[in-house]
């Protein structure tokens, strides 16, 4: 089943002056890692349980770059803990919802995530994350 909220995703033009941004509003950065599966920079935030993830897109072709191109800068994602990811995809495909991936990919932090099409959450792309693989 879905766990609690893991992280709120935020599509950022350029992470380092984001980061500088949300450490004015008193935010912790944590170090920013490329995760190249993913064609994103990331950074996370501390903000209490729930962390804040700031993506920028490795190449302006990637998936980020043309949500901003589109959307412009803001929500990206809503990501949720799940303790099986495999076992989670699977439920969630026999109730008749669709995922963008067919297997789990590379997260950051050695983490594995796939993706809930936005068709089946109301217009919101949602990611569940497994912790350990």
């Amino acid at each position: 089943m879905i766990g609690p909220a893991h992280h709120i995703g935020v599509a950022v033009r350029r992470l380092d002056e984001a980061l500088a941004d949300y450490r004015k509003l008193g935010f912790e950065a944590e170090p920013a890692e490329d995760v190249s599966a993913q064609g994103v920079r990331v950074a996370f935030l501390r903000a209490g349980p729930v962390r804040i993830e700031l993506l920028e897109s490795l190449s302006p072709q990637g998936v980020i770059a043309r949500f901003i191109e589109r959307r412009g800068e803001g929500l990206h994602h809503l990501a949720f803990s799940v303790r099986d990811i495999r076992e989670e995809m699977r439920r969630l495909r026999e109730q008749g919802l669709e995922l963008i991936d067919a297997e789990p990919r590379p997260g950051a932090h050695g983490r594995l995530v796939a993706f809930l099409h936005p068709r089946s959450a109301r217009g919101v792309l949602l990611e569940l994350v497994q912790d350990s693989p």
